[in-house]
């Protein structure tokens, strides 16, 4: 029977957007993966139906491998791949659009029923929708991303790269809020003082961070200048500035890098000061303590995890834990926000 109006909370909808973000998560681990083996050309087409079923034949393989040889990475990077590595990337790449289809109906199917049932918060239908398309301007993205690779370079271009995976980490946090308000109801009184807005700037800060590491990642930045603190036995490394200011930003290798350092120093610096408060702020929730301090440590682990990383040269392992980690710190980062809102 169908409600007659929308309920304050549902902790059903919750527990759906809660796993529709792990659905998220994952698919941004497997996408690190699939860049870190070097699959994510492999398949030069974006076809969102029929692509979902993969190369059932030798004929069909044969299919595929020919597309994937016209293209420069194969020509400069990969020729003379055999069929048994080339099938090695394909896979990779695959599943990582096969989670995508499987997110967006992890998505959509069940919002479909909630809005038929009207069991989503009358306030949190527009977010709902908003994510929806947001999940839809994803995979146009990744295309788009892609598309970068196939005619004139060996790999995606760093800016896409960039805005492809700053919006699966903005859909994670935004699922993950819009969880949390399903979970909890409305809040009765916005919370006044200084740690709403600390929260806030350090959230942005986390996540300009992440983009900052994106940037490396699209130059493949990690195999480089792996010794610290100096940068190839300077403070500041040589090379720095490049033909104009985006694209020394967006594709300078040492300027990449280095910046994504000095983004980690500050990081770590407001993330000392937030333990402190939150040991000394005895007028503060617990609650909101607790979460501080759990953003704090998570920061400090994370700057470490780069730094091993780094110096290990960027091992398959490492790297997908590097950014698994980055996601931690990113919901950390929205739940002591969404506290500091409330407390």
């Amino acid at each position: 029977m169908r409600a007659s109006t929308p309920p304050d909370r549902s902790r059903t909808v919750a527990i759906w957007l809660f796993g529709v973000a792990a659905l998220v998560l994952t698919m941004v681990i497997v996408g690190g993966a699939t860049r870190l083996t070097g699959s994510g050309l492999s398949i030069t087409e974006w076809r969102p139906v029929t692509g979902a079923i993969p190369p059932l034949s030798q004929a069909q393989w044969m299919e595929e491998f020919e597309k994937y040889r016209a293209i420069p990475q194969y020509q400069q990077v990969n020729r003379g791949m055999s069929m048994e590595a080339f099938q090695f990337i394909y896979w990779w790449e695959w599943g990582h659009r096969f989670l995508g289809r499987l997110v967006g109906l992890a998505f959509a199917l069940p919002f479909a029923v909630f809005l038929f049932r009207r069991q989503i918060p009358q306030r949190l239908v527009g977010r709902c929708w908003a994510l929806f398309a947001l999940g839809g301007l994803q995979g146009l993205i990744g295309w788009w991303m892609v598309a970068s690779g196939l005619s004139e370079r060996v790999s995606v271009a760093p800016e896409r790269l960039m805005t492809h995976l700053g919006l699966a980490f903005f859909l994670l946090a935004a699922l993950l809020w819009t969880g949390l308000e399903a979970w909890n109801g409305p809040s009765r009184r916005p919370a006044r003082g200084p740690w709403p807005w600390a929260a806030l700037g350090l959230s942005v800060m986390v996540y300009l961070q992440i983009l900052l590491g994106a940037l490396v990642a699209g130059n493949d930045a990690g195999y480089v200048l792996t010794d610290w603190p100096l940068m190839d036995g300077r403070w500041f490394p040589e090379g720095y500035a490049s033909a104009g200011l985006w694209t020394t930003i967006a594709h300078s290798i040492p300027a990449v890098q280095f910046n994504h350092r000095i983004g980690a120093y500050i990081l770590c610096a407001c993330a000392a000061v937030l333990i402190v408060a939150c040991l000394r702020g005895r007028e503060a929730p617990l609650g909101l303590r607790r979460m501080g301090l759990a953003l704090g440590l998570g920061i400090f682990s994370q700057a470490a995890l780069g730094v091993w990383t780094l110096m290990s040269a960027t091992p398959l392992s490492l790297g997908l834990a590097h950014q698994a980690a980055a996601a931690g710190v990113l919901g950390l980062a929205t739940g002591f926000l969404w506290i500091a809102r409330r407390a």
